[in-house]
């Protein structure tokens, strides 16, 4: 028995020892979506920024839980119309904002690269709407209005999957793609379909 003990307190410390803390940040490419295909999807550029710890589970295997301030939502174009060389476009952009936690389980395939799967829970912190006149792609009109939070489901629930490479022992370039699984919704009428969060993100981590 005190064998046993002694073995769990050495893997404890191991495990304590061996632990990285870093911070990540990059761009999103985020979309709102109701179809399984995606194929009516309007993406927005957003990005993301927090702090991770890694931790080792075995040889090649690690954990890695963080938090994250995440910019999601969607853009789409209303009109554009194209007159005497002058293009006008009129846009509309939905931004949502959450405090994410991925944990993300990482494989890793060599000392430098490693895949990586895990779930992500997040609260939704602000909404906002957005919509802009632009004359060859210059702004010319922005109207923003805030969307009381009440109006949403703030809990939001995906899915990650994605890839990270470290040039160094500190500095990587990380890559994820999380598929939101709850709709965005807090009363969805009976019948309509359910509206997700999808987000690609790229980005640089640095472990300290």
């Amino acid at each position: 028995m005190k064998k046993l003990f002694l073995s769990a307190a050495v893997a404890v410390s191991s495990l304590t020892f061996a632990q990285q803390f870093g911070v990540k940040a990059g761009m999103n490419v985020s979309s709102l979506s109701k179809d399984a295909s995606l194929s009516d999807q309007g993406s927005k550029i957003g990005f993301n920024a927090g702090v991770f710890m890694n931790a080792p589970l075995a040889t090649n295997f690690s954990i890695q839980p963080e938090i994250l301030y995440n910019n999601l939502g969607s853009k789409v174009y209303l009109s554009e119309t194209d007159i005497n060389g002058t293009t006008y476009r009129n846009e509309y952009a939905r931004h949502l904002d959450y405090i994410t936690v991925p944990v993300m389980f990482q494989y890793n395939a060599t000392p430098a690269f490693y895949l990586e799967a895990g779930p992500e829970f997040g609260l939704m912190v602000s909404a906002k709407d957005k919509f802009k006149n632009t004359e060859n792609g210059v702004a010319q009109n922005t109207v923003e209005s805030d969307i009381s939070t009440d109006n949403f489901n703030t809990f939001n629930f995906g899915v990650g999957i994605g890839a990270g490479y470290y040039f160094t022992p500190n500095v990587g370039l990380t890559a994820r793609y999380v598929a939101g699984v709850t709709d965005i919704a807090k009363d969805r009428p009976n019948g309509s379909d359910a509206v997700r969060n999808n987000v690609f993100q790229v980005g640089l981590a640095y472990k300290f």
